[in-house]
């Protein structure tokens, strides 16, 4: 069939005539030239008289071909090799072979065509193509060619191992990996300073790393190709504290290091936030010999970035003769890092060039600042220039898009996912079940997990976590026996999702009995972050005293999260003297936490002692600690709004307190009467009441109800745990916007909150619904508040203007 298709593109070529090569305009003035001085009629001659064509015919072709830049000049110049009778000679088919295989332009599939053609291709021709096909990242490709090259006798080289195994993934690494170690032993190049480099990448990559050092330690030759790749091994397995040791071990061995040690070691200092050792490699390079190159300069520019000494870092990148974009983007990232975000955008803007990583460096600073707006704006603003995501950006700006609730900019970010075939590994689909889950979608966040082939630890977690934040505790802890019946083992975070779980749902022996179960049956010792869940978890319950003894038992000392836990619960539960405790426990560890001087204030207001109220607030005041106001978000139709406690600046707000005042006489026919023993300042009751009616989610939820009945509606809430009705608000028989909260409702008296943050929806429905964290009568999950777009619809903020 090969030998066929070629036939034909021979009778194609034919036609070609020699002046089409000459209107090509990219091809350099030496091609022009040189082609122009073939003698086409004779070379013509040659191949109907089957006359050998001379050296000086052959050479002016072969010259051409290295100035190639496209396969379509190439196709003209092989046109014009047979048509002068030379593509049976062996320097014109290995020139021709080896630019398919090896240039940025060439084509695997033209390259087999001309193997093909070949009757006795020699071991040049079989190693390059095997580095084609490893190169175009197509190792089973690789793997059947080195097969069909043993079936018809051709014994492999020096060079056919190294080749073949770099191409291999970790999948092709664990199915041949040993198999082809067998085969090396067998032809003899077991000892093979390249063929052994090779294997130890084979065995790294396939998570044998014991495999990969006894091959190193028991090479009789270990070269600085050996070091390097046993170095390069430890660092694919993020083993970077053994990078380190083996370079120490080169240096008492005297074994000198080459520019790729440095490299490869430095890079690891990086990892580990190693300093000092990576100021002592740097100051002793010149001892090396070494001349600094520029991929060493972006190792130590990145080194010093990432451990922290930015001065160093941009002193170095400022000294530079020459950047590439690699220096620019370990500034950038280095910056981001250290949450010196709007510097970070000051040189990333500076950039004369960028890439996908750049960008994804830039995104990520944004999203670890929690400045997760400007990570959709950024998004935008690399979609206008046209760079394509990859998964590690999409990862980050999934993100960013559950920390808003932005669900309808979520779920395009899908669409577009699948339209770009972006990699859907196994982060992209973590991040996907977080970003559902944070949105209250828990059904689609259930239903990608069910559909992913393969899920790791972090997947199960995820998916235990989100069940349990949204209320459904017992199908969190279901899901838990599930994941031990598969065999994946829990780790710490695995345990929190669990215990958050069952804080939740007030699942208090089911809490014990798992918190019990992390040493004895997994030995995994409790954290600080366990006993606090306990303690929260006992603290809801009001069995305080336990609570308490299990902080004053715990193996190490409690920190600010834990006595919070505590300080919550005795607001709750209204246990003034063990509240003080807890408070000036805080206070000893965080003293400008602004939430423990309000939550004490509380506490004292809801045992009517305003004047300890009073002190408070006097010895917040003297010590310039500042309460962080409630922060609200609601997305409608794709765009963010965002309120805070007492927000007046919106355009809409002459109309947004209108609102909240009608939406009050609703309610108030309707039941309900506001919470104002909440409020612990000692004013009137009608001031209270204002107070009241004036918190973010409130503000954001009237302005959703400002918008259109069609338009979507969506919000996330910041803010401490509150008393007064943050619930369900009912228009008409029209439209319900759907608080993420669990209250009771009965008559007029007050509701009772619990929930820790707030996820608002706009839903078409008559009546009140049941509490959120319910299962419906058939047990299964409840059905979730997400529709999915239409393949190919894109938010009007794609590509055009910004909306945020």
């Amino acid at each position: 069939m090969c030998s066929s298709t070629l036939s034909f593109n021979r009778t194609l070529i034919r036609l070609f005539v020699p002046s089409i090569l000459f209107s090509s305009l990219r091809m350099s003035t030496f091609v022009m030239t040189s082609l122009s001085s073939l003698p086409f009629p004779s070379s013509h001659h040659c191949l109907v008289s089957n006359q050998a064509p001379s050296p000086l015919q052959t050479l002016p072709l072969i010259s051409l071909i290295n100035h190639c830049k496209t396969m379509e000049e190439f196709k003209q110049i092989h046109s014009q090799i047979i048509r002068s009778g030379l593509s049976g000679f062996l320097a014109e088919q290995h020139r021709m072979v080896s630019f398919c295989c090896t240039h940025g332009q060439g084509d695997m599939g033209y390259a087999r065509l001309l193997f093909d053609e070949i009757p006795e291709p020699d071991n040049f021709m079989w190693n390059t193509m095997i580095r084609g096909y490893s190169n175009n990242s197509s190792p089973e490709a690789a793997v059947s060619l080195y097969i069909e090259m043993l079936a018809r006798g051709l014994g492999p080289d020096n060079y056919t191992y190294p080749f073949l195994l770099k191409a291999f993934d970790r999948q092709m690494a664990i199915e041949f990996g040993g198999e082809l170690h067998a085969h090396v032993t067998k032809f003899g190049f077991c000892t093979n300073p390249h063929v052994q480099d090779a294997l130890i990448h084979v065995y790294s990559i396939s998570g044998e790393m014991d495999a990969a050092r006894d091959l190193f330690d028991k090479s009789p030759k270990q070269n600085s190709v050996l070091w390097n790749a046993i170095i390069s091994a430890y660092n694919r397995s993020k083993k970077y504290e053994e990078s380190c040791k083996l370079f120490a071990e080169m240096e008492e061995l005297q074994v000198e290091p080459t520019m790729v040690t440095l490299v490869l070691v430095i890079s690891a200092c990086a990892k580990l936030k190693n300093l000092e050792y990576g100021a002592w490699i740097h100051r002793n390079i010149e001892n090396c010999r070494i001349m600094p190159n520029l991929a060493l300069q972006n190792a130590l520019i990145d080194m010093y970035a990432g451990c922290g000494d930015i001065m160093t870092a941009w002193t170095l990148f400022e000294n530079m003769e020459a950047k590439d974009v690699i220096s620019w983007t370990a500034m950038v990232a280095g910056l981001a890092n250290l949450g010196q975000v709007d510097q970070a955008r000051e040189l990333f803007n500076r950039m004369p060039e960028r890439d996908i990583i750049s960008w994804t460096a830039m995104i990520d600073g944004y999203m670890k600042a929690n400045r997760f707006k400007e990570v959709l704006e950024i998004f935008r603003e690399m979609q206008a220039v046209s760079v394509r995501p990859d998964e590690f950006t999409m990862v980050s700006v999934l993100t960013a898009c559950a920390n808003l609730g932005a669900l309808e900019v979520g779920e395009w970010i899908r669409v577009y996912m699948e339209r770009l075939k972006v990699n859907m590994d196994v982060f992209v689909n973590n991040a996907m079940i977080d970003f559902y889950c944070k949105c209250g979608c828990v059904e689609n966040a259930f239903d990608i997990f069910e559909k992913m082939q393969k899920r790791d630890k972090f997947t199960w977690t995820t998916m235990i976590t989100g069940l349990a934040i949204n209320g459904h505790g017992e199908q969190a802890l279901d899901l838990f026996t599930r994941m031990l019946r598969t065999s994946v083992r829990p780790d710490e975070v695995t345990y929190i999702g669990v215990l958050t779980a069952c804080i939740h749902a007030g699942l208090i022996e089911e809490g014990r009995e798992i918190f019990s179960s992390m040493i004895n049956t997994h030995g995994i010792f409790p954290n600080v972050c366990h006993y606090g869940c306990l303690v929260d978890l006992l603290g809801r319950a009001g069995q305080l005293k336990e609570a308490l003894e299990t902080i004053t038992n715990m193996p190490m000392k409690p920190n600010s999260r834990v006595w919070g836990a505590l300080l919550g619960a005795c607001r709750v539960h209204r246990n003034l003297e063990m509240g003080e405790l807890a408070a000036n426990k805080i206070l000893e560890l965080e003293p400008d936490n602004g939430a423990v001087y309000v939550l004490l204030s509380n506490l004292y207001g809801k045992s009517n002692r305003w004047e300890e109220v009073g002190k408070v607030k006097d010895l917040l005041m003297q010590r310039g600690v500042k309460k962080i106001p409630g922060c609200s978000l609601i997305e409608i139709n794709g765009n963010i709004h965002e309120f805070v406690a007492g927000d007046c600046a919106h355009p809409r707000n002459e109309e947004i307190h209108a609102k909240m005042e009608e939406m009050g006489r609703d309610l108030m026919l309707a039941g309900y009467a506001p919470d104002t023993t909440e409020v612990f300042i000692d004013i009137s009751e009608e001031e209270k009441e204002d107070i009241v009616y004036k918190h973010c989610e409130k503000l954001a939820i009237a302005f959703g109800l400002l918008s259109s009945p069609a338009e979507k509606k969506r919000g996330r809430a910041w803010e401490r745990e509150k008393g007064a009705c943050e619930g369900e608000f009912v228009r008409g028989s029209q439209r319900l916007l759907q608080v993420r909260v669990l209250f009771v409702f009965s008559g007029r008296r007050p509701c009772s909150l619990k929930a820790l943050k707030v996820s608002t929806l706009a839903r078409r429905r008559g009546s009140l619904p049941a509490s959120g964290g319910s299962k419906r009568s058939d047990g299964s999950l409840p059905a979730s508040g997400g529709s999915k777009r239409s393949s190919g619809s894109l938010p009007h903020w794609v590509g055009g203007k910004s909306v945020l």
